[in-house]
């Protein structure tokens, strides 16, 4: 669908009539990728939207398309962007960028003086952050908010993250610092120059990171052939 037909908005309290089909698409994109995030029920998504901190994407007919949140951390020191979700009808059509850009606006309304930070796996995501103005960090730089990181716990590589001393894992940390940062036309060049190596770093980070649990599986099956690389990303 032409994307000039997509409306992306801030979020109304006549719009929490479709919290349950985002959770529900929540819960069934990371069940597919394989990854897992803190696991949000339609009363939260509500919760956010009365509070004014969710933009949504929506058809002129009111076909629901995609949808994102504001988080705060550490007494408002720190922001994310969470539970980016884009229905499947309407994926790889650019809405994903959109709606970004959209919520990244108004959390620097919002919050003017924090940092903008987010977690993830994916190149398509650190792309859309890197022309936003994020820049790949180390996860000391991030919040150190105890409730951020009970978040992880829903996640099929907590225990990779608490096995590092939560210091590295399988996400990429980005981080905007409005005191302290590139411009985005920087940022994005800076991607597209390395956008390989950055692909390359992911698989390592994978293997590197997943070869100790495939360790323990080769013991507990007393020597036999270890799982796939591929299962540990789904079973962990």
């Amino acid at each position: 669908m032409d994307n000039h037909q997509i409306i992306i908005r801030v979020a109304t309290p006549a719009d929490k009539s479709y919290s349950a089909i985002i959770t529900d698409e929540i819960a069934a994109s990371a069940a597919a990728r394989g990854t897992g995030i803190a696991k949000r029920s339609p009363e939260y998504i509500e919760q956010k939207i009365d509070e004014g901190k969710a933009v949504i994407a929506v058809t002129q007919d009111g076909t629901w398309v995609g949808f994102c949140y504001i988080e705060t951390w550490s007494h408002g020191e720190y922001v994310a962007n969470s539970g980016l979700i884009v229905s499947p009808s309407f994926r790889k059509s650019g809405v994903a960028k959109s709606i970004k850009q959209k919520i990244f606006s108004l959390s620097r309304e919002k919050y003017p003086e924090a940092k903008v930070f987010g977690l993830t796996t994916g190149l398509a995501v650190m792309k859309i952050n890197s022309d936003l103005g994020y820049e790949p960090v180390t996860y000391s730089e991030l919040t150190q908010d105890e409730a951020f990181w009970a978040g992880c716990k829903s996640c099929v590589n907590y225990d990779i993250l608490m096995s590092k001393d939560r210091k590295i894992c399988m996400c990429t940390a980005m981080l905007y610092d409005p005191k302290d940062h590139y411009e985005p036309e920087e940022t994005k060049e800076y991607f597209n120059q390395n956008a390989k190596g950055f692909e390359r770093l992911l698989r390592f980070k994978q293997w590197k990171l997943l070869r100790p649990f495939m360790k323990k599986d080769k013991s507990k099956n007393n020597g036999g052939k270890p799982k796939s690389l591929l299962h540990y990303l789904f079973h962990l």
